[in-house]
């Protein structure tokens, strides 16, 4: 049995929502059989492959036949792709395929994450490198996101997990246009008494949603360990001249600061680097760690993590906008059952900084 053979049995049971032990009852095999065969770790018996593809409603041939190189495939690209052969995560949401590139700060956690097809040569194609199988895709800044990963590989069947890290506005965005199954976003309403209703509801365009929480922290000013009990808010990182990283358009954390900036009668123009753009919380408190800048907006658990000085500004809510038109998907329903883990809040209360009591409950029906 060839890889290739495995990983097309097992690229065809996913697509059909099956898992092992299903397709094995079906089969009439046992499901470490089926595993050994998907993992290439055994050849099927002529009885068996039989079996499996008729389980399937497929021939023997369509699954372990000699297989050609996979035919790039239409896919939905939540940003550039790059040029021909670009690595990408490809997951489906609803009825398309999405491409996720892996480049910069999406293409590592501490390494380099598989990739599961290569950017094609005409523009919004990528030739599959991999078994396409169920993946949550979500979008947003909240670091803890990738919490989800775990728990949801231990579900039968299992599904995978892709995060595309970015501002709330954008999150949602992704959400409104399929491309991805929730947004995380943590947008203070005009009213500034309540989060991710008003702004969220614009940005969906009409298109109903379902907010659920996920965690709660502190916004504030992340600071260079020399400026602890020197920099006490913006009007310092301004009046000493501090150089900032800034979040970059969109971001609740940028929209925090230009609050603070308006309420002190300042222009921003005053804040030397107001104009950087990081992608994300721990990026802006690794910068301020590695000395490239002096303070930036960040969530409290960020700044933790680095060790940093920390002035709170705002108390923010992280929810998960789930559209409608995903909210019954394998995906998404698998990520409902985490979130009201006791694993999951275990892990999110172990955080410095993290609140995990929204995590899971029900906020609001837009």
């Amino acid at each position: 049995m060839t890889w290739d053979g495995g990983m097309r049995l097992r690229s065809a049971r996913q697509a059909r929502g099956f898992s092992q032990q299903q397709l094995a009852g079906m089969a009439g095999v046992s499901r470490q059989a089926v595993s050994a065969v998907e993992s290439g770790h055994s050849d099927p018996s002529l009885r068996v492959a039989l079996a499996l593809a008729l389980a399937l409603g497929m021939t023997v041939e369509e699954v372990f036949g000699p297989g050609s190189p996979p035919a790039e495939v239409k896919a939905k690209p939540v940003a550039e792709l790059g040029g021909c052969g670009g690595r990408v995560t490809l997951a489906p949401v609803g009825d398309s395929l999405v491409a996720l590139p892996l480049a910069g700060d999406t293409a590592t956690r501490a390494g380099f994450l598989p990739a599961g097809g290569l950017a094609g040569r005409q523009p919004g194609t990528v030739r599959p490198i991999g078994p396409q199988r169920p993946t949550l895709v979500v979008a947003g800044c909240d670091p803890a996101l990738p919490l989800l990963e775990a728990p949801l590989a231990l579900l039968d069947p299992p599904v995978a997990f892709a995060w595309w890290p970015c501002g709330s506005e954008q999150a949602i965005r992704l959400a409104a246009a399929g491309l991805v199954h929730a947004a995380g976003a943590h947008l203070r309403d005009q009213a500034g008494d309540d989060y991710n209703a008003q702004q969220a509801r614009a940005l969906l365009g009409g298109r109903g949603a379902e907010v659920i929480g996920f965690s709660a922290w502190r916004e504030g000013l992340a600071l260079a360990p020399r400026l602890a009990g020197t920099a006490k808010g913006v009007h310092d990182v301004a009046r000493l001249g501090l150089r900032l990283v800034n979040r970059e358009p969109g971001a609740e954390a940028r929209q925090v600061l230009d609050r603070e900036v308006a309420r002190l009668g300042l222009e921003p123009a005053a804040l030397a680097g107001y104009d950087t753009r990081a992608r994300g919380h721990l990026q802006v408190t690794a910068a301020i760690a590695a000395g490239l800048a002096d303070a930036g907006v960040s969530a409290e658990p960020a700044a933790l993590a680095y060790g940093l000085p920390f002035v709170p500004l705002a108390d923010e809510r992280f929810d998960l906008v789930i559209p409608h038109a995903q909210a019954e998907s394998r995906e998404v329903q698998a990520m409902l059952r985490v979130l009201s883990s006791p694993w999951l809040a275990a892990q999110l209360e172990s955080l410095p900084g993290y609140d995990a009591s929204p995590c899971g409950e029900h906020v609001a029906t837009l």
